[in-house]
């Protein structure tokens, strides 16, 4: 699969097979994840790899009080990629904040992410992109320390639907030349 091909056709899925994921799958994402780009090098993500069930249970249970729709995806992968960061380190230059934009590890671990999902959709595996939940709680379940944030999970297994093609706006709306809004 051509990248273009990769970017155009990774869906957010909700239904997975129970099929288990080999370790060789789960690290071939991971890989692709540690190759993004990152400020400075500071490469500040971290990840969670989750394939306990009492785990993804916790997971999930924490998804369903803000009533996102992924939950039964965290219950049911076979596993969930749980993506935090380290902060203090992206966006900093000599130890201060360096942009307008505050830590940028928001950033850095979304180019990873961003990474992850279109290596897994490129081999065959489903992802969907969660940010809705109570980051200090999952946080507590999975024992992250002080000094690092949870920024978002996906489940990661085999598609066991075909998840719907979402369109787009069309370039003209979203680019502009020499100044905003300029057609």
């Amino acid at each position: 699969m051509d990248l273009m091909q990769a970017i155009k056709g990774r869906r957010s899925v909700r239904k997975y097979k129970t099929d288990p994921i080999s370790d060789k799958a789960v690290e071939t994402v991971l890989e692709a994840a540690r190759w993004a780009p990152s400020w400075t090098n500071s490469q500040c993500w971290r990840f969670v790899v989750v394939r306990d069930f009492q785990l993804k249970e916790k997971l999930a249970a924490i998804l369903d009080r803000e009533k996102n729709r992924s939950a039964p995806a965290v219950r049911n992968a076979p596993v969930v990629i749980v993506a935090c960061a380290e902060l203090g380190k992206s966006g900093y230059y000599r130890g201060q904040i360096s942009t307008d934009k505050g830590d940028w590890f928001m950033f850095d671990t979304a180019l990873a992410m961003q990474n992850l999902t279109l290596a897994a959709h490129a081999t065959g595996l489903g992802t969907v992109h969660i940010g809705l939940f109570d980051a200090k709680e999952v946080a507590r379940v999975l024992d992250v320390p002080d000094g690092v944030a949870v920024v978002e999970m996906t489940p990661l297994g085999y598609p066991d639907e075909e998840p719907h093609q979402s369109s787009r706006k069309e370039l003209t709306e979203i680019a502009f030349k020499e100044k905003y809004g300029k057609q």
